[in-house]
């Protein structure tokens, strides 16, 4: 087993019980890692009552797993899974931070937690010792004073632990903050300062385990590649071709804004009302100029450093601290309500971020709302203050509310998708116009209107982690942004972005033989290994339950908005038709092996040697 430190560790909060856990090599070789590794084990453990499982409850499982390249392909991350909150099914959320390095230079290669303590707890993982510590005096923190407190305490454990044989360095984390303490739906689990694993709210799982977070450090190597030269050539080879482009290097995501929205029409503008804009203040000129404070910021192994450091220099937001921001948090933070200022973006950035809310999902809970104030079907009454397109103020207030569940807020901390069908039987409405998610998730900020952006009219509306921008489905499935793509990268755990260069992901599968010995062909991946994963996601999908259930292709659709014509801008009156998104559809449930209902074919469940999933998902056919 190259590539992988060999052992995983499994911990029930209930029973307060600790245990190691392996792996079959036959598994590692067909799942991977990560994403792929995670929903194997979820599938095991929970798939024969799937639809019973409420995500929330002490019954589902949490993993925090690494896969074979983290630490060797350039730029290290964590994948976080489970049953989804949001979605009933699974997502592999991934974030890049030093955790998983951390992990695997523990001897460990992922953390599985299921039950629920009966107070506030932490896990503490070092080389020798794993435990569950109280986090009674961490709960209720925000995230940068959990950072200075885990921090100066993590260095002092780890004097007293070591005796100052080495060097101490600070633990590395993943938290929650008080969104995921009181189980808003859109918290995310955060690393560092403002990293985010945020699509799936599984800050809101480890909000219902009373997990604050996983501390880790570990002080040995990484595991030994199978093929050590051939690994630090690629190594040498990969971070050349990634340095060779340094526009993200330069500019982060922040560049995309002013050329989403003025150039493809295909950035959220007032929850989605529009889609074009030309506010020069979008240009990553006018944030580098007025509130980034460090240029260069990157995770473990990466040499992009897409991240920056932004502060509001003057003015009343001054100290707000937070990333460049980064795209999605620029439209959904900005363009998304109505806000184009680079001071009062990186304001409401920091505070979702501080608060460990998802800047997506927090985003379009944000956006929901502030169009039904626009529309009248909530009053100031109801919330207690105005709410208008622009107001970052007000957007404060909302986002308090919303992580405090006090008001209004309990009902829209529950998500969107939720949040639109209570307030609709509440006032006898149908709300669904104004909800812009796909299966329960909110959509990342890329539109598909205009065509232009690279969605396809079927990625949100197929993908198997429903909104995701990050996991979207694709035509051919073996595309290079295809989900199955994407997929690879997940169970590998590595950034995605380091496979954009040219060169870079061509060398992929040669990369994984090299680390971890076994052969990785393309043909393999997407013929056999990828559907086999895709396939129980899809199943765990449209199983749903307790809360929701999918109806097959009656929900395999995109946001009712997403077929209203473009009202403004160079695309004017441009759409995505119904017909044209079914065709599209029938031919993604053909490639994937799926009935005209998109419904994996019992014989193509045999061939994966997915008995259990089929006999599950038969009675949908």
């Amino acid at each position: 087993m190259r590539g992988y430190a060999g052992k995983f560790i499994d911990i029930n909060l209930t029973n307060q019980t600790i245990k190691d856990y392996k792996f079959s090599e036959e598994d590692l070789q067909n799942y991977v890692g990560g994403r792929g590794l995670s929903v194997k084990l979820l599938w095991d453990r929970l798939g024969e009552h799937w639809d019973e499982v409420d995500p929330l409850s002490p019954e589902n499982i949490l993993t925090f797993f690494t896969g074979p390249l983290t630490g060797y392909w350039p730029g290290a991350r964590l994948c976080i899974s489970g049953k989804s909150p949001q979605s009933m099914g699974i997502v592999g959320s991934t974030i890049g931070c030093e955790l998983p390095i951390e992990l695997k230079c523990a001897g460990i290669d992922g953390v599985i937690v299921s039950g629920r303590s009966e107070k506030p707890i932490y896990l503490w993982v070092t080389d020798d010792k794993v435990e569950i510590c109280d986090a009674k005096h961490l709960w209720g923190m925000k995230g940068i004073d959990f950072l200075k407190t885990i921090s100066k305490e993590g260095r002092e454990i780890l004097k007293k632990d070591y005796q100052n044989k080495r060097e101490v360095k600070e633990p590395q984390s993943v938290y929650i903050g008080p969104a995921g303490e009181n189980q808003v739906r859109a918290a995310a689990v955060i690393g560092k300062l403002s990293h985010g694993a945020g699509y799936g709210g599984y800050g809101a799982v480890m909000g219902s385990k009373n997990l604050k977070a996983l501390v880790v450090k570990g002080h040995g190597p990484l595991p030994e590649p199978y093929d050590f030269e051939k690994t630090l050539h690629l190594i040498k080879e990969l971070t050349n071709n990634i340095l060779a482009s340094d526009f993200r290097r330069r500019w982060g995501t922040s560049w995309f804004s002013y050329h989403a929205g003025n150039t493809l029409s295909a950035e959220p503008v007032r929850n989605w009302q529009e889609e074009w804009h030309d506010e020069k203040t979008q240009g990553c000129q006018w944030y580098e100029q007025r509130v980034w404070v460090k240029r260069y910021w990157a995770d473990f192994g990466c040499p992009t450093g897409c991240m920056k450091l932004s502060t509001p220099k003057i003015g009343k937001y001054i100290g707000a601290l937070t990333d460049n921001p980064d795209y999605e948090l620029m439209a959904y933070e900005g363009t998304n309500l109505g806000i184009f200022t680079p001071e009062e973006n990186v304001y409401l950035s920091s505070l979702v971020d501080d608060n460990g809310l998802c800047g997506i999902q927090g985003g379009n809970i944000l956006g929901f709302t502030a169009e039904l104030f626009q529309r009248g079907i909530i009053t100031r009454e109801e919330l207690s203050f105005e709410l208008k397109w622009g107001d970052a103020d007000a957007f404060a207030k909302l986002i308090e509310l919303i992580v405090t569940r006090k008001g209004l807020g309990n009902i829209l901390a529950e998500g969107t998708h939720f949040a639109s069908e209570i307030l609709g039987k509440q006032k006898g409405l149908d709300l669904s116009l104004y909800n812009i998610t796909t299966k329960g998730i909110a959509l990342g900020a890329h539109g598909i209107r205009s065509g232009l952006d690279y969605p396809h009219a079927i990625s949100y509306a197929l993908s198997s982690q429903g909104g995701d921008h990050t996991s979207c489905a694709y035509l051919p499935i073996d595309h290079p942004t295809s989900e199955l793509t994407v997929l690879l990268n997940d169970s590998g755990v590595h950034c995605n972005f380091n496979t954009y260069p040219t060169g870079t992901r061509s060398k992929l599968f040669e990369f994984y033989t090299a680390v971890r010995g076994w052969p990785m062909e393309k043909e393999t991946w997407y013929n056999t290994d990828a559907k086999r994963i895709i396939n129980i996601q899809r199943a765990a999908l449209l199983l749903g339950g307790p809360e929701v259930k999918w109806r097959s292709k009656i929900d395999d659709i995109n946001p009712k908005r997403f077929y209203e014509p473009l009202p403004n801008g160079p695309y004017k009156g441009k759409t995505k038709t119904v017909e044209e998104v079914d065709a599209y559809i029938q031919e993604y449930y053909s490639a994937m092996n799926w009935d005209q209902n998109g419904i994996p074919l019992s014989q193509e469940l045999q061939r994966l040697k997915l008995d259990s999933v089929d006999k599950k998902i038969g009675k949908y056919r």
